[in-house]
């Protein structure tokens, strides 16, 4: 599966000739994406894809100040509401930051992952950043994958918008991208 070349462009604002106005405030909303989607719907829940050892992509190594390809670790979850997946999410924690102060992670299971976030003042955030994903990058091809066995009949179009930022805790870094699928249309914004 090929991967966007590492000039891939991370927007600090959303661009607002290519982004659809309705995925404005989801893009930018500082808050707890599992607190925003919960408010606005009946059911929330969380499906574990994968959690383990794999290997960063080129974009996310150089914002976490690794090597290309080192491992580190995935979680890799859907987010449904109302039975519905809205969001293909991707975490990732360097195996160093694993013990201690992110010792959280491993635990979650089906837990969100946001609740335990944004739980603790300890845990800063960095600003959101935006881009747009398509054919070419290999996070677009797993979302399309894992929708395609869970909701066929809602197939990813052209592109894919997501959201990422880090999350540090003692000045160690957890790197969240979120990434909206096209049910997320269906909720208020």
């Amino acid at each position: 599966m090929r991967t966007r070349l590492h000039h891939e462009t991370w927007h600090p604002t959303p661009p607002r000739a290519t982004v659809p106005p309705a995925l404005q405030p989801w893009l930018t909303d500082p808050a707890s994406l599992t607190a925003r989607i919960t408010a606005r719907c009946g059911q929330f829940a969380v499906r574990v894809l994968f959690q383990g050892l794999a290997q960063a992509l080129r974009d996310e190594a150089a914002v976490l100040g690794l090597r290309p390809g080192e491992r580190v670790w995935v979680r890799e979850v859907l987010l449904f509401a109302d039975g519905r997946p809205v969001v293909f999410a991707r975490s990732l924690l360097p195996r160093r930051n694993v013990r201690g102060a992110w010792n959280l992670f491993r635990g979650l299971g089906a837990r969100p992952l946001g609740a335990a976030l944004f739980a603790d003042p300890a845990i800063a955030r960095s600003a959101l950043t935006c881009t747009r994903l398509d054919r070419r990058d290999a996070r677009y091809h797993r979302a399309r994958s894992v929708l395609a066995t869970c909701a066929p009949e809602s197939a990813l179009g052209h592109d894919l918008w997501g959201r990422r930022s880090l999350f540090r805790l003692h000045g160690r870094a957890l790197m969240v991208s979120e990434f909206f699928l096209p049910a997320i249309h269906d909720l208020p914004r």
